[in-house]
């Protein structure tokens, strides 16, 4: 059975649908890349998974159990987030801020205990982020700043890790240090990801499945080499594009086809 079931899903903001009978399952171990325009749902789609939003219609189920039947800190106990990283307001350090993680194993009057420590330092130790323990968030480069997003979600010792646009405003070289411990979350301990990415080549590189989403819909989902096809990415889209193989993976690789420039005479 899947870990994570999303039936017949519709959503709308004040009357304007924004998701249109979305389904799909999530096995155990998957990373799945949420991928398709500007627009078409994707982080919708990640609000209503993590029960911040409930849907018109439908339903989503995390082991069998629909998530708006379960306690909030429940829920956080079985799927972390990480936002699209954002400049940090307050100076906490990142013992600190990689300790907030543990939130929904604590009762309302308890401290952290030996357990929630071990969690925090195991979670800064996969990140690789031990020696920065005592410095403050708001002197992280980007790349050591998306390391501890991810440490403090680890904290919290999910089932299934979220992602927004975990590397819109990172280089390649983050983009790929990222995507790298991703892969190694997922396929070395078993963590089911799924992540909203614009960026079709990451997702074909790193994910087992792609679900693409167009206006609302889900147009494909499967392996990338079959969704990532000259004729889908295309139709949804808009635009034309080469299909090559990465050389390494064989996995599908995109891109845009150059429009010449018109000859008007002057060169």
């Amino acid at each position: 059975m899947a870990i994570l079931q999303v039936d017949q899903i519709s959503f709308s903001y004040n009357g304007l649908p924004v998701l249109s009978d979305v389904r799909f399952g999530v096995e155990k171990g998957d990373f799945l890349g949420l991928i398709g325009p500007n627009g078409s749902g994707k982080t919708t789609l990640l609000k209503l998974i993590d029960g911040l939003l409930q849907p018109d219609r439908g339903s989503i189920r995390l082991n069998g159990t629909p998530i708006r039947k379960m306690k909030r800190n429940d829920l956080a106990k079985i799927i972390a987030v990480v936002p699209q990283a954002a400049p940090s307001i307050f100076p906490f350090t990142v013992r600190e801020v990689v300790l907030m993680g543990r939130t929904p194993h604590l009762g309302r009057w308890r401290f952290e205990g030996a357990a929630d420590l071990a969690a925090m330092e195991g979670a800064m130790e996969k990140t690789d982020i031990l020696d920065l323990a005592d410095r403050r968030m708001n002197r992280l480069s980007g790349g050591e700043f998306h390391r501890v997003l991810i440490a403090r979600a680890l904290a919290q010792e999910p089932h299934i890790l979220l992602l927004d646009e975990p590397t819109a405003y990172l280089d390649i070289r983050h983009q790929a240090d990222f995507f790298n411990l991703l892969q190694s979350l997922n396929g070395e301990q078993g963590l089911t990801v799924i992540a909203v990415t614009h960026d079709i080549n990451l997702a074909s590189l790193y994910c087992n499945r792609i679900a693409l989403l167009k206006e609302g819909q889900i147009e494909a989902i499967g392996h990338p080499g079959l969704v990532v096809t000259e004729e889908i990415i295309q139709a949804v889209y808009g635009t034309p594009v080469m299909i090559d193989c990465h050389p390494e993976t064989g996995r599908p690789r995109v891109t845009p086809k150059r429009k010449e420039p018109s000859d008007n005479g002057n060169r």
